[in-house]
């Protein structure tokens, strides 16, 4: 039975196990003495193991499914929760959902049929999981009856529900269901709005008949992405779990971004990242220590539990050198745990995410992401939110490139403003098909430009680091006519654009110095600041550091009294929590820049670049200071308990300085 009320812990490892029926002796090597003595050597204090892996087979004696033909411990996965729980360890249990190749050789008829190419409907001689659709009940009751098997008879906390997709479904169960909805199959839009509403019946379904019996059972569904679609698509969830292997295909900038919007859906949330050196179900695969000591501390300085993904062998034995790497950032977590109980972060800035009004099916919205990589770039802390959240808590809020304007969402911000809150919109976010904004802008557009790309020339002051000379833009800028907001900025005219009949040098033509610009660039009018391209979309693709400039020049303008500052380079991070039951703040700072190391990663049918940590130097000193509501008595690193002094730097800001910074500091600020 499952163990209830109990807070998530915070030094966890989720334990794969997807083995084949072609390979024997399965857990033969199993050793419950040497499991728990590895997990416990590494700080390790709950463990996700499996009941049903992607090839369907399960690891306990099961009546509604089938156990592996290979198991040579009949009840392994039993063996492993005894174990376990004698050394106060947690075992959540894993059920994979839509992969299951056993079912998918049964019962072709519940296989996915995707609408296009796509890895989730694989050629019947293609080596990948074959994906089933979750419209079809009869499975649905299965996977159910499979969950109360396990949790009736094993002593749980929780279950991880793996592989619930968007999978552009048009099986005959898809075709009814979206013909009964009003839907047309031939639309992408409306194949994602039935493949969601599928998932949406199973998951309450699911959610309603475990609570009725097991009314403390921990659930999550995991579909390798929090999805910024608002509070009520996470009901039937008790907490969040956040996939996030950077050196998986999710980079190192997407975690900090899905954290910051699960901070404010009022669920605890941990993070996954893994032990590979690339993704998962990688064997022999290993990421350095200090890259994994830097995660974990990123995910605590972000207000997350830890994760850490591993795959057992098919024999059983755990692999002592995964632990080992393990071992030093759980250790830091562990030193750490005082100061993460209960603590918030403080953010004065909200990205309005595009991704909730665009309904993105994956985790790569470029405009969010740009804006969130300028943030962290920054060390300004900030919230990711959507149309259904609370804005007042926010002093900015960004609209990144593409925000429609709705009514509901231009009566929000319009209340928003009225009530002192500053906003920065760029590109068409906000803007009507007339050229008019919906919000008071002070400007207008008369379309874009027609320059791909153009330059920017900035007025002098909009920030220290920009150019005298104009610099280029790859993207297409708005055509922007101020109507009493103040211009910051021209959108400057190359000569022409590049195309056969008119071209000159390697690239783009060179600004037209002789030309009137094509209009504004950067404008502000009141607390409402305005750029003219998609200007995260660009920096997100692109990385130009003056594109950043630009935002911070508007962003200075409508923060000025930022509550944190650090000199750390723009590679380092930066965020501040209230821990307000122990009247204390606490600032962490990271340093561990990623560095391109796998240049053709192989993904799908095509390659990626791959980020990856290695031998983190040490920088110093390092300097922060934060705006406190009182006096400090005592500041100090938590983690070592050395003092720091404070400096008085007036109007309510105090500053304190690291002689040495290695991967991670947490400066404790205690008030009387």
């Amino acid at each position: 039975m499952p163990a209830t009320n109990k807070p998530i812990r915070y030094r966890q490892i989720h334990l794969d196990f997807h083995t084949s029926e072609h390979i024997p002796g399965i857990g033969a090597q199993f050793d419950p003495d040497q499991f728990v003595g590895t997990l416990k050597a590494a700080n390790v204090d709950s463990i996700t193991i499996f009941a049903k892996c992607h090839h369907g087979w399960s690891y306990y004696p099961t009546k509604v499914g089938a156990p592996h033909p290979n198991l040579a411990r009949p009840d392994l996965m039993g063996d492993m929760i005894k174990a376990l729980s004698a050394a106060d360890i947690e075992a959540p249990i894993y059920i994979s959902v839509q992969w299951d190749e056993r079912n998918a050789r049964l019962h072709p008829e519940w296989r996915v049929r995707a609408a296009s190419k796509s890895r989730f409907d694989p050629a019947q001689l293609q080596a990948g999981w074959h994906t089933l659709c979750l419209n079809h009940k009869a499975y649905r009751d299965e996977l159910l009856e499979h969950a109360r098997e396990v949790v009736r008879n094993y002593d749980t906390p929780g279950l991880f529900f793996d592989i619930v997709l968007a999978t552009d479904c048009v099986c005959q169960e898809c075709l009814d269901s979206m013909a009964s909805h009003g839907l047309d199959p031939t639309k992408a839009e409306d194949r994602l709005t039935n493949d969601e509403w599928v998932n949406e019946v199973f998951r309450t379904e699911m959610t309603a008949a475990l609570h009725a019996e097991f009314p403390g059972l921990r659930i999550f569904y995991n579909c390798g992405h929090i999805h910024k679609q608002g509070r009520k698509r996470f009901a039937p969830y008790t907490h969040l779990e956040l996939e996030s292997l950077p050196t998986g295909g999710w980079g190192y900038d997407h975690f900090p971004s899905s954290a910051r919007y699960a901070a404010t859906l009022g669920l605890d949330f941990l993070a996954h990242t893994g032990k590979f050196h690339l993704s998962w179900g990688e064997f022999g695969g290993f990421k350095h220590p200090d890259a994994l000591e830097y995660e974990a501390a990123q995910m605590a300085a972000l207000g997350s539990k830890c994760l850490v993904g591993d795959q057992l062998h098919p024999n059983g034995a755990i692999n002592p050198d995964t632990y080992a790497s393990i071992a030093p950032a759980y250790a830091r977590i562990a030193k750490l745990e005082p100061f993460l109980d209960g603590a918030r972060q403080h953010s004065q800035v909200a990205i309005l995410s595009s991704e909730y009004f665009h309904h993105a099916g994956d985790r790569n919205s470029a405009a969010d992401n740009g804006a969130a990589q300028m943030l962290l770039e920054l060390k300004v802390p900030y919230d990711v939110i959507d149309g259904t959240s609370d804005f007042s808590p926010y002093e900015v809020i960004i609209l990144p490139d593409d925000i429609p304007a709705d009514a509901a969402t231009a009566a929000q911000l319009k209340a928003f403003v009225a009530k002192g809150g500053s906003l920065i919109l760029s590109g068409n976010s906000m803007l009507g098909s007339d050229g008019r904004f919906a919000l008071d802008t002070g400007v207008r557009s008369t379309g874009p430009v027609s320059f791909t790309p153009s330059y920017i020339g900035a007025a002098k002051g909009l920030d220290p680091a920009m150019t005298a000379s104009p610099f280029v833009v790859y993207g297409t800028a708005q055509q922007i006519v101020a109507e009493g907001a103040e211009v910051l900025a021209d959108v400057v005219p190359p000569y022409f654009n590049r195309t056969y009949a008119h071209f000159s040098s390697h690239a783009h033509a060179p600004d037209d110095t002789d030309a009137a610009p094509l209009g504004a660039a950067v404008t502000l009018s009141g607390r409402i600041g305005y750029i003219a391209y998609p200007l995260f979309t660009i920096y997100h693709n692109v990385g130009q550091p003056l594109y950043r400039q630009v935002f911070r020049g508007l962003l200075n303008r409508l923060l000025p009294k930022p509550m944190l500052s650090t000199d750390l380079p723009s590679s380092g991070r930066a965020t501040m929590t209230h821990q307000a039951e122990r009247n204390r703040h606490i600032v962490h700072l990271l340093y561990g820049p990623p560095q391109v190391r796998g240049k053709s990663v192989p993904q799908g049918e095509s390659t990626r670049v791959m980020e990856m940590i290695e031998d983190i130097p040490a920088i110093g000193p390092v300097s922060a200071s934060v705006r406190l509501p009182s006096p400090p008595k005592r500041a100090y690193e938590a983690v070592s308990g050395k003092d720091l002094e404070v400096r008085d730097l007036g109007d309510g800001t105090y500053g304190v300085t690291l002689d040495r910074l290695r991967i991670h500091a947490a400066i404790v600020f205690e008030h009387a």
